[in-house]
């Protein structure tokens, strides 16, 4: 629907998208030619629609594979928008470029600039996705886009409303950094909290019942213990009455989750996979189901005080990751990518070991051990029960773990207050364009 003319500036109106822009399409060269691909030639895909600028593409194609498919070339200065899969994101090409067939090259018949159109496109992103259908794939049709209107305005207009953008917009960024800083800041002390906890520097060292005389002897004489991993650093020193310990000195073995094939459809028990260990605990919201007799059912329960830890994945950074296991959470089963851990308790408790499975050192170790060059990193169960981890007593632990949350509590509210600025900046940049081109920001 066009817009009343009313509401804008006297020299403004709205022309529809159709009128002011021709669109250009793009496509995919034959995968199965390997002569298409390669090339010199850039090749955009919505994966490469990232910022405000293209400066390069995970894939290029060949002058052959061009003249043998439907894509089209996007010349420096052009502005590229998504049409397909994550319709309304748009970017500003720095380069010369293919690009595919979920993509459109925004040809201007007025006169403008790149920046103009970008940010007009940022500001009715949510419309084109409201405009936008389809049941796997999102997109919007040609003709629906065509029908949404743009301001046509004079440049010098144009090239005011774009600067006071960029004026408002750079007074966000600077919050924005700021924030950022402070998150990162919270990541270093959260993993400062654990490193002095692990090493005993949070609260008053007691006596372990886990290591014999002669350890004991031996911690006497010397009055530290160093990590076994790395004898000769400082840093692996612990207090009297620790002990490095292998993970399964300390857990049941651990157990593999089932391979039994889930769907959000079946009428059965639900089964946690990788999306539901979340932040170290179970997210339950994306959930599949499948069927299981009494024995399987024995076989992969949960208890709370459990440990879930994602056994394998693309990303090494996601290996290792676990979530603590409560009373709601036992009517779940879980699958064959996670691993379940349970606690020896008269050795060690639950929050103990989840924090210092979330510590920098014991990540390092994980990373070491799952990190392949095949693409899935992978972290068996053998693997883990190796895991070096430093133990104390129990009333110890109880002190540790009381110490870690008063303090990552803290850093908790923090975090979550960065998180709705972040929001509210976003928020406001869309608040920002709005006004922008409904002329009430000049």
């Amino acid at each position: 629907m066009t817009q009343n003319n009313n509401q804008l500036p006297k020299d403004w109106k709205w022309v529809k998208l159709g009128e002011a822009f021709s669109f250009i399409g793009g496509g995919t060269p034959s995968k199965k030619e390997s002569s298409f691909w390669n090339g010199n030639i850039f090749w955009a895909s919505v994966k490469d629609v990232k910022g405000d600028y293209l400066n390069s593409t995970e894939d290029t194609i060949t002058e052959t594979g061009l003249k043998n498919s439907a894509s089209n070339i996007a010349e420096p200065n052009d502005v590229i928008l998504i049409t397909r899969i994550s319709p309304g994101k748009t970017i500003i090409t720095n380069i010369r470029t293919a690009i595919n067939q979920d993509l459109k090259i925004a040809k201007p018949k007025f006169k403008t600039t790149s920046k103009f159109i970008n940010y007009y496109f940022k500001s009715i992103e949510r419309k084109l996705i409201n405009k936008s259908s389809g049941t796997t794939v999102l997109g919007i049709t040609l003709n629906n886009l065509n029908e949404i209107t743009i301001p046509l305005l004079n440049i010098e207009t144009q090239n005011i409303i774009v600067s006071k953008i960029e004026e408002l917009f750079s007074e966000i960024e600077n919050g924005i950094k700021s924030l950022l800083t402070t998150q990162q800041q919270l990541k270093t002390y959260r993993q400062s909290v654990l490193k002095w906890a692990f090493e005993g520097k949070l609260s008053e060292s007691g006596f372990t019942g886990l290591e014999d005389e002669q350890d004991e002897r031996q911690n006497k004489k010397s009055g530290k213990s160093l990590h076994p991993e790395n004898p000769d650093s400082d840093k692996g020193e612990l207090p009297k009455g620790w002990k490095w310990v292998k993970l399964g000195e300390v857990i049941e073995k651990p157990k593999y989750g089932t391979s039994k094939k889930c769907d959000y459809k079946i009428n059965g028990i639900g089964v946690l996979r990788i999306p539901n260990i979340v932040k170290g605990i179970v997210d339950s919201k994306d959930l599949k189901f499948a069927k299981f007799d009494e024995k399987e059912i024995e076989s992969y329960s949960l208890k709370e005080g459990d440990i879930l830890t994602i056994r394998s994945n693309g990303s090494v950074d996601i290996v290792g990751k676990c979530a603590l296991i409560t009373k709601t959470d036992e009517q779940f089963l879980y699958a064959g990518y996670l691993i379940r851990l349970r606690p020896l308790k008269k050795l060690i408790l639950s929050k103990y070991l989840i924090n210092i499975l979330c510590s920098i050192d014991l990540r390092n170790q994980i990373e070491r051990k799952a990190k392949s060059t095949s693409g899935v990193n992978n972290i068996n169960s053998e693997e883990l029960a190796g895991l070096i981890i430093s133990v104390p007593s129990i009333a110890e632990q109880h002190r540790i773990v009381q110490e870690i949350e008063s303090r990552l509590s803290v850093a908790d509210k923090m975090e979550e207050s960065i998180n709705q600025s972040l929001q509210q900046a976003e928020a406001l940049r869309q608040s920002i364009l709005k006004k922008a081109f409904e002329g009430k920001l000049i």
